[in-house]
C-alpha cells in the first residue's frame, strides 16, 4: 500500500484572543491530518470555533501558536502574498453568504477568478463551462444572482470556488441561509464532488441531517477536536 501524504495537516494549533480582558480560546491544541479525497464535516455549537478553525486553515486568520502545513508547506510562516497565492491556487472557501457579484452573470461571477489570475480566454471558457456543469447550472449560466434561487445562487459559488481547481475546498456553514431540501442537495454535490472529481471538502454545519453524507464527522467542543462516532445520536 503506497503511503499517501495529508493535503493539509494542522499540528498543536491554537488559537486565543482577548476580548473585554477576558481571554478566549476556540482551538486549543488542535491536531488534524485531511487526505485527497475526503469530506469531513465539522459541527459544534455556536461560538464554539467552527468559523475560526476554517479561517485559520485558509490563511485568512493567524493561529496563536502550531503549524498548518498546506501539501507539506507551513502556511504559518508565510507573508500575505504567499498567502494570496496558497489562497488563488490551492484553497477555495465557500462562505454561508453567496458574495456574488450582482452585475455579473452566473458565468461572469464564476470566471472571475480566472481572469484576476490572468488565464487566457480559451482556458476561462473551458474551466469555467467545466465547473458550471459539475454543479449542474450551465442552462442558468447568462443569469445574474438576483434571476436565482438560494440553492442555485450557493451552486455558483461552489463553482467559483472550484473553478481554479483548488486541491482543498473549505465550506463555512454553506447551508445555512438554504432550506432542508436546497441544504441536502448541497450536501449530496459535495459528496458527489469527492467521489467523482477526487476533491477534499471540509465544511462546517450546524445541521445535523445532513452529517450521514460526510466521510468523518469532528466536533469542536473546548476548543478541542473530536471523533464523532456513528453511534452518537446527537449528529446522526
Amino acid at each position: 500500500m503506497t503511503y499517501q501524504k495529508p493535503l493539509l495537516e494542522l499540528v498543536n494549533l491554537s488559537k486565543s484572543y482577548v476580548s473585554e480582558s477576558e481571554e478566549i480560546n476556540p482551538l486549543r491544541d488542535i491536531n488534524l491530518k485531511i487526505y485527497k479525497g475526503q469530506f469531513i464535516a465539522v459541527v459544534g455549537r455556536s461560538g464554539s470555533g467552527k468559523t475560526t478553525l476554517l479561517n485559520v486553515m485558509a490563511g485568512l486568520d493567524k493561529p496563536t501558536s502550531g503549524d498548518i502545513l498546506v501539501q507539506g508547506s507551513n502556511i504559518t510562516t508565510m507573508d500575505e502574498n504567499s498567502l494570496t497565492e496558497i489562497r488563488r491556487t490551492t484553497i477555495g472557501f465557500i462562505f454561508q453568504s453567496f458574495g456574488l457579484l450582482p452585475l455579473l452573470s452566473a458565468f461572469e461571477n464564476v470566471e472571475l477568478p480566472l481572469r484576476i489570475s490572468g488565464v487566457e480566454h480559451n482556458e476561462r471558457f473551458k474551466r469555467t463551462k467545466e465547473a458550471l456543469g459539475i454543479v449542474g447550472l450551465n442552462p442558468r449560466s447568462n443569469h445574474r444572482p438576483y434571476e436565482l434561487s438560494g440553492g442555485e445562487q450557493q451552486r455558483v459559488s461552489i463553482a467559483r470556488a472550484i473553478v481554479t481547481k483548488p486541491a482543498i475546498i473549505l465550506a463555512d456553514e454553506p447551508t445555512g441561509e438554504l432550506d432542508s431540501i436546497n441544504a441536502k442537495s448541497i450536501f449530496g454535490l459535495f459528496k458527489d464532488m469527492v467521489v467523482e472529481q477526487g476533491m477534499t471538502i471540509i465544511a462546517a454545519t450546524h445541521d445535523s441531517s445532513l452529517l450521514s453524507m460526510a466521510d468523518e464527522v469532528k466536533e469542536i467542543r473546548d476548543g478541542a477536536l473530536y471523533e464523532v462516532q456513528s453511534t452518537d445520536q446527537r449528529y446522526r
